[in-house]
């Protein structure tokens, strides 16, 4: 039964980062759901959200740490400096929430 509700915060946790962060390209805001980045972005995050973890500091660890791919391989980016400043807020406030939730 746990893991049904971890499954089912997992997936609502993806679904809201991905309806509401993006990354900027050329003023283009591509969402991570359209991107196809919101679940890992969900799956690394959610620790920070069971261990009571989240701080702004911590966020951007994760946020470092995840790579997006971009020319077709050729080179690789940290999300971080894909995410506006105002993303980047949004998602702290959007676990901060699922912090309180559970």
């Amino acid at each position: 039964m746990a893991k049904t509700n971890t499954t089912e915060l997992l997936e609502a946790l993806a679904a809201e980062i991905g309806d509401n962060i993006y990354i900027d390209i050329a003023k283009w805001h591509l969402y991570l759901s359209n991107a196809k980045l919101h679940t890992v972005v969900a799956e690394q995050l959610y620790p920070l959200i069971t261990s009571k973890a989240v701080t702004e500091d911590r966020v951007t660890q994760v946020l470092e740490s995840i790579t997006v791919k971009i020319g077709g391989g050729r080179r690789e980016l940290p999300l971080i400096d894909l995410l506006p400043l105002q993303c980047q807020v949004n998602l702290v406030d959007i676990l901060e929430r699922y912090q309180r939730e559970i």
